[in-house]
């Protein structure tokens, strides 16, 4: 089975038109004249609609401060990653071999743009109860357990508690690099404990990155501290 029926089988959808689905999964590393960029900035969008009426139905009294809070932290790029990781999604993309050698199937960037272009694509082809349906089965198989206090932890508070008590030092972050254009930029953040990094992670915003560098340093001190 290629990877073109095989991606279909995965999101129990099937293209009508096979060139859509192509450029979907194609990153911009190829240099061809199509590439997934534009379908990810419409996927991005449509997910954020999606998962916003589902969660106002689901939680009928929590506050718009707490659904915007469980909103972004299940269309995150950790949180999309973790869906494009079951699908295995970056088995089927189209990468340029430096991009494949440098890691980019495993990249959360990466998949987690693919899963937004897949689902813009959708869309364009069957509208918007289409997406619906595949993304809400995708979203309650990764995450079965939707709720503020299990998606929206403070690692950050955490460590900084376990630190101070422990080693007597607080953490400290720093920005590494940033990259994306303006309306789907990615920051990578680094820890580090009395001047020494001790772990790296990206994120969608500085605080989704420093959160995410704050779990990576939890599950690391557990073997430490």
């Amino acid at each position: 089975m290629d990877k073109l029926k095989q991606i279909q089988k995965l999101l129990k959808y099937e293209f009508k038109n096979i060139n859509l689905l192509k450029e979907a999964i194609t990153h911009k590393s190829i240099k061809s004249s199509i590439n997934n960029e534009r379908l990810e900035f419409l996927g991005d969008a449509v997910l954020d609609l999606i998962v916003g009426e589902y969660l106002y139905h689901k939680f009928s009294t929590q506050s718009e401060g707490d659904l915007s809070k469980l909103r972004a932290s299940l269309v995150n790029e950790d949180s999309l990653a973790k869906i494009a990781k079951e699908l295995k999604l970056g088995e089927f993309l189209y990468l340029s071999p430096a991009e494949e050698n440098n890691g980019g199937r495993d990249k959360q960037s990466l998949i987690s743009d693919a899963l937004e272009a897949l689902m813009g694509a959708i869309y364009l082809e069957s509208g918007l109860d289409s997406v619906k349906v595949i993304f809400i089965d995708l979203l309650e198989k990764n995450f079965p357990d939707i709720n503020l206090n299990s998606l929206t932890k403070d690692y950050k508070t955490t460590l900084q508690e376990i630190t101070q008590a422990q080693i007597g030092t607080a953490p400290k972050y720093e920005l590494i690099s940033s990259s994306g254009p303006d309306h789907k930029k990615s920051f990578e953040m680094a820890v580090l404990l009395n001047g020494k990094e001790i772990a790296r992670a990206t994120g969608n915003s500085k605080k989704a990155a420093e959160q995410a560098c704050a779990l990576k340093a939890l599950e690391m001190l557990k073997n430490i501290i």
